[in-house]
């Protein structure tokens, strides 16, 4: 069996979404790279395997998921906050300096709030909220039931949201960014 595309399709269409998942996760540029590379390398490897109705998507999620997992053990040790200096994907506020320094520090909270949650919570979180994988895709992804990732999702966001409390960020009228 063959994918259903040739595979220079399938790296144009899914790369940069693999790339921004391993660098949410890993939270280091130079990782992400390294690791989507080993993605697509492996996926390579394996595409004339698949089947014509796979879902590439999730599939390339998995193979994510394990390169991250198995990086995060040979580590030997898991990443207390995400690097403050994220700039990726930021947009200028045009509500000038005061507005975009409350997003920033938004940002760092939350980034810093979901890069201390457990490897599999953070994976799932990711997967379900920026990516939109739904359940399905994200328990193939992470070796476990749809059920089971909807709980990693689930106790993320609780986790999220009890980090969150207390945390004062400055006043601000507008309303606030996602």
């Amino acid at each position: 069996m063959m994918g259903a595309q040739p595979f220079e399709t399938v790296v144009g269409a899914h790369h940069a979404e693999i790339y921004r998942y391993i660098r949410r996760v890993t939270s280091r540029a130079t990782e992400a790279e390294d690791l989507s590379q080993e993605t697509f390398l492996r996926a390579y490897r394996a595409y004339r395997t698949l089947g014509p109705e796979a879902n590439v998507r999730a599939w390339l999620f998995a193979i994510a998921t394990n390169l991250t997992r198995n990086h995060f053990r040979s580590e030997k040790r898991r990443r207390v906050a995400y690097q403050a200096a994220s700039i990726e994907g930021r947009e200028a506020d045009p509500d000038g300096p005061e507005s975009e320094a409350r997003f920033g520090e938004a940002r760092v909270l939350l980034e810093s709030t979901v890069g201390r949650l457990p490897l599999k919570q953070r994976q799932a979180f990711i997967m379900r909220k920026i990516h939109d994988l739904d359940y399905e895709a994200i328990g193939q992804s992470l070796d476990c039931s749809a059920e089971s990732a909807r709980a990693h999702v689930f106790q993320a966001l609780r986790k999220i949201r009890l980090g969150l409390d207390g945390q004062a960020l400055a006043p601000t009228t507008t309303e606030q960014p996602r």
